[in-house]
Order: C-alpha cells, then structure tokens, then sequence
C-alpha cells in the first residue's frame, strides 16, 4: 500500500537527516521534493501545493531549522497536515432510524456489490445488528446472484424481486420486509454503469428520495486515482452523499484518491477495502493512513485485527500445554489459523514500524504458511502430538510427502524446538532468570 509515495517522500526527508547544516533553503528544497512525490501519486497540482506551502509555513514556524532532529520535526509536521487532508478524525456510521437505511452508489466494477455484503458482515460481526440485503441491480447479468453469493458466504438474508424491473419499488418493498420481519439495518445496492450517465443519476437520485437513508455510500476504486475523485465529485453533486467507501487500498501504491478525495469533495472516507475476504473492510482512520505512509506502520490497527480473532478459552488452553511442556504441532497449526483469518501477511507486515520497507521485495502472500502447514501434515498424528518421535527416516518420509526438502524439514523441527524451548522459558519465570544472566554478563549494569 503506498509503496510509491512512501519512497519518494523518504528521499525528500533524506536531505533534513543528513549531518549537514540546516538551512531555509533545505527545507524548501525538501517541501519541493514532497509536492513532486504528492503528484507522482496522482495528487493534483493544487492540492499537493496548497498542502506544501503550509508544511514550509509551519516548519519555518516551529523552528525546524534550529531543532536538534529536524528531520523527525518535519515528518511530524508533515504526518499531521496528511491526516488533517484525509479528514483529521474518524467518521462513524450515523444509524438512527429503526430500520437505518443504508444506500450504496458507484460505478460498475468499483466493488459495490461486494461492498455491500463486507459492510453488512461489518455490521453483524462488530457492531451486532441484523441486516438485510438488497438487490436493486436490474440491468447487470448475475448481478442478484452475484448479491446472493455474498449473502451465503456471510450468514445475511437478501431481499429480491426477480422480474420486477423497478428498483425504486423494490427498495421501497424491501424496507418495508425489513420492518415487518425485525431487521434493523437495511443495505441497498444499486445499479452502476460504466461510466457517468443522466439515466443513471436521475435513478440513483429517486431511489434516494423514495426511501430516504440514513447514510449514502459512495464506492470507488482507489486505483482509479484522479479520476476516482472526480467521479466522486460528480456523484455528490446529486445525491450530497455522507461518505465513502475506497476500494482496492491493498494494491494502490499510489495513494492520490485516499489523499484528496475529503478535500475535493468534502465528505469523509469511512470504511476502506483492503483484500478480497468478506472481512477485508477496515474504518478509516486518517492519522493511522498518514503512518502507513511514512512508513510509521499501524501497531493500533494490528492489535485491534489480533484481538478479533483472540479466542480466551484456546489461549488458556494452549498456555497450560506450554506450562506443562507439551506444546506440539497441533497447538502450533491452531496459532496459524489464527493469524491467517487477521489478513494479508504482507499487509499485516506492513503494519509493523520498519517492516514495510523491509518486506516491499518480498512475495509474502496468503500463502506464505503453505509450506509449513504441507510439513505438518504430512505427519502421523503421533509425530504431531511428540515430535521426538520425528528420526531420520520418518524426516524423509515426511519430506517426501510434503514435497518439500530434507533441510526443509530439519529447520522447521529446529525452529519449532527452539520456539517451545523459549515459551517454556517465558512461561516459568525464565525471563528473569534470563534477564538476571544479561545483567550479569554486563557486569551487573542494566542496558
């Protein structure tokens, strides 16, 4: 994510972090060298040297030239002006009818339809409710299906009318099943078309005005950049929608539609999709965008991903195995679980401060514990419960039926055996026995 813009806007930083003295003329020449980074992201020339006039304002006015880091001062400077353009704070979802109404717009192929159902798994999952889904796509082939799908996948009811061709009626028929059958959130997915049209706006727009909702969504593809904001633009031109949904973040290295949509539209982004999952849909957080950018990562964000996917009763269970020295690769396959439902690994990579440029060249994907996983399964579930049973032959057997190596083999055991050695250290008061060596070793100082 940001990949592009995080390079450039480093180098610009390179020239404050360098050992020579600081001057007016650095720092104009770093500013210089981040509206260029700006509008290689697809940022406009505009915004980029609006956004950079006030960054030299207030870093002449902070005294960046006479601070002892002013490389750091500066990328604070910088990080704030960033998640003030992105909208500052976090804009929540305003749910106040009974049933809410929710009304999602786009073009075709921004990922509406599928948006439509991560926010209503969203909305079951995190905040409790029970929504119903409704398909008022006529016009595209398999548009109902394809809604359908979704709904299956996520454990939501969708509401259709196959053969009516009035997607104002259906949605006015469907908010009214929703009231009737206890439903308090209804989503509305409508219609898009491949590019901006009157027919499509004058629809959209009597929809909105037949079923009034509460929130109207705009969904576009980040990746579109500029042109994601235009039409952004031109959609709240006729429905003054309250927020938008930017799709595709995972694999925008750009940034320009995340950086510049509030600014042009002055409607806040709320939710973004980051992955192909049904629970590949995170809140917008402005603040945490700007660290990702700088390559500050996103710790906040990681913990809250962990702590969705923490289950109490698993982790007492596997810190007893610990305790007791029997920690084995069936416990070890449950963690992996748990951490391939968090995301995308190099995304969650990416999350962690220093990680993302370490793992910008690395193909770090879904997959990443595939190997692993195939070794551990091509054990007997005897090997799994006591890897000392794991001797030579049963190595190569395992390796040959995991199609991996030998080596590959020996290093997962290894590893796995120098990880229960640590937890079995960590859990029995180990950490200060090793921490009391370390102190020793320095001659009874403290780090």
């Amino acid at each position: 994510m940001f990949d592009n813009l995080q390079d450039k806007l480093e180098k610009a930083f390179h020239v404050l972090k360098g050992h020579g003295q600081i001057s007016e003329v650095n720092v104009a020449e770093t500013v210089k060298e981040i509206r260029r980074a700006l509008v290689d992201a697809d940022v406009s020339y505009k915004i980029a040297k609006d956004f950079t006039n006030t960054v030299k304002e207030k870093a002449l006015g902070q005294k960046v030239l006479t601070s002892l880091q002013p490389g750091q001062l500066m990328t604070k400077i910088v990080h704030d002006e960033m998640a003030a353009l992105m909208g500052g704070t976090v804009a929540e979802l305003e749910l106040k009818s009974s049933p809410a109404i929710i009304l999602m717009a786009g073009l075709q192929g921004s990922g509406k339809t599928t948006h439509s159902g991560k926010l209503a798994n969203f909305l079951k999952r995190k905040k409790t409710k029970k929504p119903l889904l409704v398909a008022c796509d006529v016009y595209r082939p398999a548009a109902i299906n394809q809604l359908k799908v979704v709904g299956e996948q996520i454990g939501v009811e969708v509401y259709t009318e196959e053969g009516n061709q009035n997607p104002v009626q259906i949605a006015q028929n469907a908010v009214a099943h929703a009231k009737a059958n206890g439903f308090n959130v209804v989503i509305v997915d409508t219609a898009g078309r491949l590019a901006i049209d009157q027919a499509m706006m004058d629809e959209i727009r009597n929809i909105h005005q037949a079923i009034k909702p509460d929130e109207t969504l705009f969904v576009v593809d980040s990746m579109t950049g500029q042109d994601a904001v235009n039409t952004a633009k031109a959609f709240n031109d006729v429905l003054d929608y309250e927020g938008v949904i930017l799709t595709k973040l995972d694999g925008d290295t750009r940034g320009g539609a995340a950086l510049t949509v509030k600014s042009v539209v002055d409607k806040p982004i709320k939710f973004i999709g980051t992955g192909e999952k049904m629970d590949a849909l995170d809140v917008f957080y402005p603040s945490r965008m700007a660290d990702r950018i700088l390559g500050m990562g996103d710790v906040v964000s990681l913990v809250e991903r962990a702590q969705e996917q923490y289950d109490e009763e698993e982790a007492r269970r596997v810190q007893k195995k610990i305790a007791s020295n029997k920690f084995d690769f069936n416990d070890f396959l449950g963690q992996i679980k748990q951490i391939k439902k968090m995301g995308n690994m190099k995304d969650l990579m990416g999350m962690i401060p220093g990680m993302g440029k370490m793992m910008k060249n690395i193909d770090l994907d879904d997959d990443a514990f595939k190997g692993v996983e195939a070794i551990i399964y091509s054990m007997t579930p005897a090997e799994r419960e006591d890897p000392k049973l794991i001797n030579g032959s049963r190595r190569q057997r395992i390796a040959t039926g995991s199609g991996k190596s030998i080596q590959e083999v020996n290093q997962l055991l290894k590893q796995f055996g120098d990880m229960s050695k640590m937890m079995k250290m960590m859990q029995g008061g180990g950490a200060k026995r090793m921490a009391s060596m370390m102190k020793g070793a320095k001659g009874g100082r403290p780090f």
